[in-house]
């Protein structure tokens, strides 16, 4: 049996509001990749695109999706991604871009790094904050960003299999 390897791009969703992610849709933002990665790679995109393309995640309050494409073809989906402005979503066009902010090959290993870059944005807004009371929820949010694997806390910092894997071929923490 042949197991099919997968890269999964955690991207995010930048909009001009924030309730225009609300909007916003799995098939939606499926369609809209699918006709970029038509648009600048023709037919043979498009059919690579109808084989092995998903997006796993979408969150709506974060604007951060998990997509899923093939190993070998992933960076087809990748390329396509700047030339996406507007999804349209509920008859409505909602203009926005995506910014891919790592390249995995699990969806655990994008988790990891989405808490790891969630901390770091938390600390940076900790210095911005205007009293006390602020200050003292982020540094509650910033003591609860952790994953928890059978009662225990387990720390970010270490790496499986296939981040090993990952930063072998160069593809750990791409901008």
């Amino acid at each position: 049996m042949v197991r099919l390897k997968s890269r999964y791009l955690l991207c995010e969703v930048i909009v001009s509001e924030k309730s225009d992610l609300f909007l916003l849709d799995d098939r939606a933002i499926a369609f809209a990749v699918k006709a970029s990665v038509a648009r600048t790679h023709g037919d043979y995109g498009a059919a690579l695109c109808s084989i092995g393309f998903s997006v796993k995640y979408l969150n709506a309050h974060t604007g951060m999706i998990f997509l899923r494409f093939r190993k070998r073809y992933y960076k087809l989906l990748w390329s396509a991604l700047p030339f996406i402005t507007s999804i349209q979503c509920r008859g409505q066009k909602v203009s926005c871009f995506l910014n891919c902010l790592h390249v995995g090959g699990t969806i655990r290993t994008c988790q990891k790094f989405l808490i790891r870059y969630n901390t770091q944005q938390l600390h940076r807004m900790l210095p911005k904050c205007k009293n006390e009371e602020e200050k003292q929820q982020i540094r509650l949010a910033i003591s609860k960003c952790s994953l928890i694997r059978g009662g225990n806390k387990e720390r970010i910092e270490d790496q499986s299999e296939s981040e090993v894997e990952d930063e072998k071929e160069g593809l750990h923490d791409m901008p």
